[in-house]
């Protein structure tokens, strides 16, 4: 599937504006991110580029801002329509989501976020 970077960034946005409030509203320090693919040449939907709240101490004091990258063309070219779209996204931010809360891939796996 095509979608220009704008679109797709659009098309994040909307995803995370329909994510629950009180998933969001414990994110501190948090920037999401869309980047066209990691640098490694991986197959990564997302990556979660940070330290856990549960790891945090005295975090929060002058650090640059987590980050919850969104890769664009891992995306496309898993999903055939924009309602699949649609779907891995937000698999993909509530998955990174779930990494900044300190839960790991076994237990995003158990959930159904991965």
């Amino acid at each position: 599937m095509e979608m220009s970077p704008d679109d797709f960034e659009q098309l994040v946005t909307d995803e995370l504006d329909r994510l629950p409030d009180d998933m969001l509203d414990g994110l501190d320090n948090v920037a999401f991110v869309v980047e066209d693919a990691p640098e490694d040449g991986s197959d990564l939907f997302g990556v979660y580029d940070g330290v856990a709240a549960t790891e945090r101490g005295q975090y929060g004091f002058g650090e640059l801002p987590d980050r919850i990258i969104v890769f664009r063309t891992a995306h496309l070219a898993e999903c055939d329509t924009v309602e699949e779209l649609r779907d891995e996204v937000h698999t993909t931010l509530v998955h990174e989501i779930g990494h900044y809360y300190g839960i790991d891939d076994e237990r995003l796996h158990e959930l159904g976020w991965a």
